[in-house]
């Protein structure tokens, strides 16, 4: 009998997602052994992950789009799709998407509910199909996790989902993400044009991130010779439009590197040689790189909302993320005070290890043998 973890993010490389599911499975993988498959879309046109044999792969040779539309339509005429997994006990749901399965238990894990809370900010289609489903399969699921306590209280209150249905599991760092040598750090900037002192931030390019004010809040540190640069590395998202738009008009645009894709190998080191990384975002489920950044002896700055204190704790600082001064001047503190740096780093580097994947696959492992009685 098997356990299915659905990696189809971590196949499809979907940002944030993609990191959840693929390091979940990897670190599952000791505690199950034989008894963990994983379960993806688009089977045969993508993936497997490396190193896993096919034998242990499932799944459907439909793309994400046509896959999530079918899903939703079986759940609503109550259509079970248990043929797809052979010999399952459990089957588990990274991201946002639960094939309807009968009686067979389900775990969701649940990373925001953004879409309600700025629909503006989603493309429509996307955002009528999460309002539509997203209630459906947090029903449905035999458990919910949410990966920190500001998710779970969404659910509580736009799903009304008791709460005792809520697992609050949280995500980790990458083991990779690490402090690096001063030369593979002098490497990293030379390979992606980066100065000497530069802000960092790290994530899709969508309105939600903030990135707006951002922008506008570096532009006083560069004109006082704090910063020469703040660097944003991410691929774009959707609705950035606005973004670039302002961008070009800034007077500080040519202060602002767009490096665009950065092997995941390298990130370590362009997170260490940051003089500090920010997070300004409105709202994040988790905030995964302010653990990486951490992890790799970068100081953070975050906005002072949804999870990310939860992540940060007391060694982040933290600012109204509305309120583009206060940013400034949470930037400012760090970036002309190398005792501060010194003092952050630390406790940054002590925070980031409370959090890891094998605790993560160990608290997600009680949740099944729960369910299997």
């Amino acid at each position: 009998m098997t356990i299915y973890v659905d990696v189809s993010a971590a196949v499809h490389g979907k940002a944030g997602l993609s990191r959840y599911a693929e390091s979940l499975a990897t670190a599952l993988a000791p505690l199950l052994g034989e008894q963990l498959s994983l379960f993806q879309n688009s089977l045969g046109r993508l993936g497997p992950l490396p190193g896993w044999p096919a034998t242990r792969v499932a799944g459907v040779p439909w793309g994400y789009k046509p896959w999530r539309g079918l899903v939703l339509a079986r759940h609503l005429v109550r259509w079970p799709m248990r043929g797809l997994l052979p010999g399952a006990r459990l089957f588990h749901a990274t991201e946002h998407l639960l094939p309807p399965l009968g009686d067979l238990p389900t775990v969701l894990t649940v990373h925001d509910l953004i879409f309600e809370r700025f629909p503006a900010y989603h493309k429509r289609s996307n955002y009528l199909y999460l309002r539509a489903a997203m209630p459906i399969f947090c029903r449905r699921a035999s458990a919910v996790i949410a990966i920190s306590e500001s998710t779970r209280q969404d659910l509580i209150e736009r799903y009304r989902l008791p709460p005792a249905k809520i697992a609050v599991i949280p995500e980790a760092a990458a083991p990779h993400f690490m402090p690096q040598p001063p030369e593979v750090i002098a490497e990293a900037r030379a390979r992606y044009g980066l100065p000497e002192r530069y802000a960092l931030a790290v994530g899709t390019l969508e309105p939600r991130k903030n990135l707006t004010r951002l922008v506008d809040a570096c532009g006083p540190l560069f004109e006082h010779g704090l910063l020469d640069a703040l660097v944003l590395v991410g691929a774009r998202g959707w609705l950035y439009e606005g973004f670039f738009q302002h961008l070009e008009a800034s007077p500080w645009r040519e202060r602002i590197i767009l490096p665009g894709f950065v092997r995941d190998q390298d990130l370590p080191a362009v997170y260490g040689g940051a003089l500090v990384t920010a997070q300004p975002s409105l709202y994040e489920g988790f905030g995964l790189p302010v653990l990486e950044a951490m992890a790799c002896g970068s100081p953070v700055c975050a906005s002072a909302s949804s999870s990310l204190p939860e992540v940060g704790g007391d060694a982040a600082r933290y600012f109204d993320p509305q309120d583009t001064e206060a940013m400034t001047e949470a930037l400012r503190a760090v970036a002309e005070d190398k005792e501060r740096q010194r003092q952050m780093r630390e406790a940054g580097l002590a925070r980031a290890r409370q959090f890891t994947w094998a605790e993560t696959a160990r608290q997600t492992m009680a949740l099944y043998e729960r369910l299997l009685g």
